[in-house]
């Protein structure tokens, strides 16, 4: 039987034209259940591996976007520290579909509307590749940390909340 050829995103055009090596993955996928741990769990995967996208928007740069673990809380004071502002909050999400091209749950650090900046949790480094969102919902793209980094300008740095012990 065929394999069901997806339709490109955005973001695997760009990876594509960049010529960085990366896979793509499929999902189940339901409105109930759009995080990474999910996502983990259904690919086999780290889920210290599998990093979810989120948007914020900074007092002083605006938009931002942080690329963490699927298992940990992005701490705002450390982003908005790292980024400049005083003051950071999560972008409305009926506001990301048209800020970035995406929709929850499917929403790629790679290949937005703009190059926001991008601020990616530290221990991406720590991996031979990542796994990110591809742009919809159902569908991930594992890379190199450091290929993604170069592709949208992103910046390594520690983002997160302390876990609890």
């Amino acid at each position: 039987m065929a394999k069901k050829k997806l339709p490109k995103t955005n973001a695997i055009r760009l990876v594509e034209q960049k010529r960085i090596p990366y896979n793509e993955y499929t999902y189940e996928w339901s409105e109930d259940h759009l995080g990474a741990q999910t996502v983990a769990q259904q690919l086999g995967e780290d889920e210290n591996q599998v990093f979810k996208t989120l948007v914020a928007v900074g007092n002083k740069t605006g938009v931002i976007v942080a690329v963490i673990p699927g298992n940990q809380s992005l701490d705002l004071k450390k982003l908005a520290k790292i980024s400049g502002n005083k003051k950071v909050e999560m972008l409305p999400l009926k506001e990301l579909e048209t800020t970035t091209g995406y929709i929850r749950g499917g929403c790629s650090p790679i290949g937005m509307k703009k190059l926001f900046p991008t601020y990616i949790h530290e221990s991406a480094q720590s991996f031979p590749t990542i796994i990110v969102s591809a742009g919809q919902r159902g569908l991930q793209l594992e890379l190199a940390a450091d290929a993604m980094a170069e592709l949208i300008r992103g910046k390594f740095a520690d983002i997160t909340e302390q876990l609890s012990k």
